[in-house]
């Protein structure tokens, strides 16, 4: 069975939305190599419609960084209920149908690990629903002050499991959970 992970970038207060707004000046060298090891392990990459629509306006042209390297040419699967038709980003797939029934027939295939890297009600859904193996949240040394939280008042208890935890030099903790 193949593993599915989330990997978010977070703020101390919480915020996963547009870390492009606060990140600042902590992503830091040994958050790269972070990330480097992450992707090098994942093979298919779900998004939502929104981080499809940013990425697939930006990477297919962008200069090649490693990230371009990885997402343009990796299996993409989209999930959307708004997009139709066939998508025009290199190896992107429109997923049809449940998201979940989906995701839990993906990880059943041969194949590496599978990252959910875009969508935080995507991610959300998936971890609540018991697909996600595990969830990085890459915690940078900022208050946002405003966005998207990952979880939100009313989600169920749920207790977690801490697989691995590391500070960077700039004060980034990179902690990633499973669920217990």
């Amino acid at each position: 069975m193949r593993t599915v992970t989330a990997g978010l970038f977070h703020s101390v207060d919480g915020i996963v939305e547009a870390p492009n707004e606060w990140q600042f000046d902590s992503f830091d060298a040994e958050m790269g190599e972070e990330l480097g090891a992450m992707i090098g392990r994942v093979d298919t990459v779900i998004l939502g419609r929104v981080g499809y629509e940013q990425w697939s306006s930006y990477w297919p042209t962008a200069e090649d960084d490693g990230f371009a390297a990885f997402i343009n040419p990796v299996r993409k699967y989209v999930a959307s209920t708004t997009l139709t038709g066939t998508l025009e980003w290199e190896n992107a797939t429109l997923v049809n149908g449940d998201l979940i029934r989906f995701v839990e027939e993906l990880k059943s295939t041969d194949g590496g690990e599978i990252a959910v890297c875009g969508g935080i009600a995507i991610v959300r859904s998936l971890f609540f629903a018991g697909l996600i193996d595990s969830l990085t949240l890459m915690t940078h040394p900022v208050i946002a002050g405003s966005g998207r939280r990952l979880f939100e008042p009313g989600d169920p208890p749920t207790r977690l499991e801490l697989q691995s935890f590391r500070t960077t030099s700039a004060g980034n903790t990179i902690t990633t959970y499973g669920v217990r």
